[in-house]
C-alpha cells in the first residue's frame, strides 16, 4: 500500500510518502512539490522490485507519514521509528550499517563516512554506498552522515540534507 500526506515543516511544505504492508518498505520525501515525489517514487519502486520486495502500490490510508513526520521533527526517537521497518530487501552489510547508524547517531549528531565505516569495519566507500541505496530516510539518517572534508552528498538533493540537518539544529553544517 501506498500512502502519501504533506506537512508544513520550518514554513515549507513536504511531502511524505511510505510504501508498507504491515511494515514499511520503503520512504521518500520532497521539498519541491508533488511532481518530484512522483519521480522519487518511481526510483524508489524499481529498487524495491529488484531487490524482490512485493509491493503494492494502491493509495490508502495510514498513520506512517505522520510517523515519519513526527521523527522529522524530533517527537520521535530514530530507534523507536527503525522498529516499523520491514528491512526486506537489504543486504546483511546494509542492515548492520542502517542498525549501527541509527543507534549511534543521534538526533542534532553527525559522523563522518569514515567514522561510521570504522565501527562496523568496512571503507567509507562502502557507507557511501549504503547511504546513497538507504530506501529509508529520516529513519536511517543517511543525513547525519558527513564527508571528512564536507557536507558530503544526499539522494536526492544536497538542499534537503541541509534542511534536515537544520531541522535537528546542526549550524555547522547548515550555515
Amino acid at each position: 500500500m501506498l500512502t502519501i500526506e504533506s506537512f508544513e515543516v520550518k514554513g515549507r511544505k513536504m511531502w511524505i510518502a511510505v510504501i508498507h504492508n504491515g511494515k514499511i518498505h520503503g520512504i521518500i520525501f520532497s521539498l519541491d512539490g508533488r511532481d518530484f515525489l512522483d519521480e522519487r517514487l518511481k526510483n524508489l519502486t524499481s529498487f524495491l522490485i529488484k531487490r524482490d520486495v512485493t509491493i503494492d502500490l494502491k493509495e490508502g490510508e495510514s498513520e506512517l507519514p505522520e510517523i515519519i513526520f513526527r521523527t522529522i521533527i524530533g517527537e520521535m526517537d530514530n530507534k523507536e521509528a527503525f522498529k516499523l521497518l520491514s528491512l526486506r530487501g537489504l543486504t546483511p552489510f546494509e542492515r548492520k550499517v542502517y542498525e549501527v547508524l541509527t543507534k549511534k547517531v543521534k538526533r542534532g549528531e553527525v559522523i563522518s563516512y569514515k567514522g561510521l565505516a570504522d565501527i562496523v569495519k568496512t571503507s567509507p566507500r562502502a557507507i557511501g554506498g549504503a547511504m546513497k541505496r538507504n530506501p529509508y530516510p529520516i529513519v536511517v539518517p543517511c543525513h547525519r552522515v558527513v564527508s571528512s572534508n564536507g557536507i558530503g552528498y544526499y539522494t536526492p538533493k544536497i538542499e534537503y540534507k541541509k534542511f534536515l540537518l537544520e531541522i535537528e539544529g546542526v549550524e555547522k553544517w547548515t550555515s
